[in-house]
């Protein structure tokens, strides 16, 4: 007895400590680094420039791609040192630039070919008078270039150091060797920035440039040579302009949702299920700070979907825990003791945990492996927040748990038992249900050919510019224009702005916020430029951000939303089919996600809701999410076919029992992620509304199927099966 008490003791210290000291890292980290404020921030929340260039020649070397992204690097630094430049795929390189706000120039000087030349005097008189000129070295010639100071001398002298490829080191050489005493011109973009003069032949492909003033020039010149040229011609694909105080809100909003959201879910967890719930509050807090130091740890780059992730994962961590406090909850009205209960629902509860989340994780690898930029980071975050909350549930919950009832909780007062639920003929019922879920999704499709004769949409859905290609800016105003104010005041200055028909520019109001959403056809830069100009001088603008998107990378993402949904699905019946061996059960869980999938596409078209990379991160979410609820009651259905007489009390019995058994699970398990995403629609930045306004129909949806539509579709799909394999054999 002695020994338990102090085990439970050591347990509950180590838990404290081990808390306190992650959250004291998240707080002021280790060793210079882990705190909450060092994890990386995407651009959205940052704030800054995205760019994504095409490379046009077709034959690109891997070394002048590689030459390209170095040069580019180069470029990107003299704006932020925080800046990144990558290969992406085959013919593509891709630029991220944090924190900055001059990012009309930014873009405007990143993807010019540029052109630095060295030339001999007789070239560059050819040159100056605009006649055939041959230069003596390119941009492409130059290996290093680079600033250093010379104190052999005993006094600083700032130099220029150059080296050349085999190439240009030949014909640098034969250049100087018949000029020296001469200049030679150094031009980039069509003027000239040096003329150092040739003081001997150089033979050994490497020199120096003298007689700088100070480091900064010479650092000055050596970064112009250096980036000068870009051996690849380069298309704009796409690019993202996000103002910094977006983020700002964004993450403040964000942050205050989470906290009210943590604070509810404390409360239902301790007045449902008393002791227990308490014991969840701890380890919700240890997710909560684990969830911080491993955004550090693996260098998650945090993106405004990625806290609806985080958040939306936070809801989710509970579910873990309602299904063992439910279980224990049971074991103790059968008549067990606290201590055997603890264990028993443990036990019991381990299966439909780990094949409910496993199911999420396929969503969200299948949306990390095809998505891109802020929709990859909402599947890392989620993917993230999935496997911690197996890990507090399955150890941190256990151990506490075990840890307290050792040192004598052992009232089955503290847990409460299970209340006996009146077991209804939810097969029966479910034909209504059909009948409300037909028409429900019927109307979704109804409506596609109204949106497409409807002015303000234009198709049948609201696509994206990520689906549909073009310009998009959403604008924040200092007050809230409705639609036929913007028409009359804001639309004239666009259309004189940008010379684009006002036919053709589409705008629309945020709800609940006093910005604006004004897509176009893809614009070149100046007309973005003109357009940010023109409102900025016109009306009061607080932000704005920016985002063009070219009608390549737009069928690009159309054709991996339909891969990923379809892989994802394909995936999840696989699996389920393979743990319960019955392809019955695959197939109606499959259904019932295609009816959960249709609930939230009819909010989509009713709502004209924007389709785009969200709504891919949107729907996969509450496929997993769903098949969650679905696998909970097809486990319990598994289980009670081997405790229940099937040929006594019948298979509809055993369905509506499992049903029956199941319900609270379900009511808690989804008001508890329904009121963390709600929490963050009332509370967060325009942006996310919609998302987050998505995703509780979706966990509504879902909790509506998993209660009335799967158990029930998976009877008439056994009984029916079944009895035409009986009748063959």
């Amino acid at each position: 007895m002695k020994n338990q008490k102090a085990k439970g003791i050591l347990v509950i210290v180590l838990f404290l400590l081990i808390t306190v000291g992650i959250a004291y890292i998240d707080m002021y980290g280790l060793m210079g680094s882990g705190k909450a404020e060092d994890i990386t921030l995407g651009l959205d929340l940052a704030g800054g420039v995205s760019i994504t260039y095409q490379i046009e020649d077709e034959n690109a070397s891997a070394d002048d791609v590689a030459d390209t992204v170095y040069r580019l690097q180069k470029r990107v630094e003299e704006y932020s040192k925080e800046g990144e430049v990558y290969k992406q795929g085959d013919n593509r390189i891709a630029i991220e630039i944090p924190g900055v706000e001059n990012a009309n120039e930014i873009l405007e000087e990143l993807g010019k070919p540029g052109a630095i030349e060295f030339m001999d005097p007789d070239n560059y008189s050819l040159y100056v008078a605009g006649e055939e000129y041959e230069p003596v070295l390119t941009g492409a010639d130059i290996e290093l270039a680079q600033a250093r100071i010379d104190t052999s001398s005993g006094v600083n002298e700032y130099l220029v150091q150059l080296e050349f490829g085999d190439a240009g080191a030949q014909r640098f050489a034969e250049a100087t060797s018949a000029n020296i005493g001469k200049p030679i011109y150094i031009v980039y973009n069509g003027q000239m920035i040096n003329a150092p003069t040739v003081k001997s032949a150089i033979t050994d492909g490497a020199c120096v440039i003298d007689n700088m003033e100070s480091y900064e020039e010479a650092d000055n010149l050596a970064t112009t040579i250096r980036i000068g040229a870009l051996p690849l011609e380069l298309t704009e694909l796409q690019s993202n302009i996000v103002g910094a105080k977006l983020g700002e809100d964004a993450i403040e909003t964000s942050l205050l949702a989470g906290l009210i959201g943590l604070a509810l879910i404390a409360i239902i967890m301790i007045i449902v299920y008393r002791f227990p719930g308490l014991v969840s509050v701890f380890s919700l807090i240890s997710y909560t700070a684990l969830m911080i130091l491993c955004l550090n740890l693996f260098e998650v780059t945090l993106t405004l979907p990625g806290i609806a992730g985080i958040l939306l994962s936070i809801g989710m961590a509970v579910d873990a825990n309602v299904i063992i406090f439910t279980r224990i909850k049971e074991e103790i009205s059968a008549g067990k003791s606290v201590k055997l209960a603890v264990q028993g629902g443990f036990k019991k509860a381990m299966s439909a945990i780990l094949d409910g989340n496993i199911t999420t994780l396929i969503a969200a690898a299948v949306l990390w492996w095809l998505a891109s930029g802020s929709v990859k980071g909402f599947a890392q975050t989620l993917a993230l927040g999935i496997v911690l909350s197996m890990f507090t549930a399955l150890v941190v919950t256990k151990l506490l748990l075990n840890a307290f009832v050792n040192l004598g909780a052992e009232n089955p007062k503290l847990f409460g038992k299970i209340k006996e639920r009146k077991v209804r003929n939810y097969v029966k019922n479910s034909r209504i249900c059909f009948a409300i879920s037909a028409v429900i999704i019927i109307a979704g499709f109804v409506f596609l050919p109204i949106n497409k004769n409807n002015e303000n949409v234009g198709h049948v859905l609201n696509f994206s510019m990520e689906f549909m290609g073009g310009t998009s800016m959403t604008v924040e105003f200092d007050k809230t224009y409705t639609l036929t104010e913007a028409e009359d005041e804001i639309l004239p200055v666009l259309t004189e702005a940008t010379g684009i028909a006002g036919s053709e520019i589409q705008l629309q109001n945020v709800q609940n916020s006093n910005s604006m959403v004004i897509k176009t056809p893809q614009m070149s830069l100046d007309q973005r430029q003109a357009a940010e100009e023109a409102l900025t001088s016109n009306f009061t603008v607080n932000n704005f951000s920016v985002e063009n998107i070219s009608s390549t990378v737009s069928k690009e993402m159309q054709r991996d939303a339909i891969i990923s949904v379809t892989l994802a699905a394909l995936a999840m019946l696989v699996y389920i089919a393979l743990r319960f061996r019955d392809i019955r059960f695959g197939a109606s869980a499959v259904l019932a996600l295609i009816h959960d999938v249709l609930f939230v596409f009819t909010l989509y078209a009713v709502a004209h809701l924007s389709v785009g990379n969200t709504f891919i991160a949107c729907m996969l979410t509450i496929v997993g999410y769903s098949i969650n609820a679905t696998i909970i009651i097809f486990d319990r259905i598994r289980e009670n076919m081997k405790v229940m007489d099937e040929k006594k009390v019948g298979l509809k019995t055993i369905v509506n029992t499992s049903i029956a058994q199941t319900f609270t699970r379900s009511i808690y398990t989804n008001l508890t992620t329904f009121v963390m995403v709600l929490v963050l629609y009332i509370l967060g930045v325009s942006a996310i509304k919609e998302f987050a306004l998505a995703l509780m129909v979706g966990v509504l949806g879902g909790t509506y199927s998993s209660i009335c539509i799967t158990g029930p579709l998976w009877y008439f799909m056994k009984s029916k099966l079944g009895k035409k394999e009986q009748a063959e054999k």
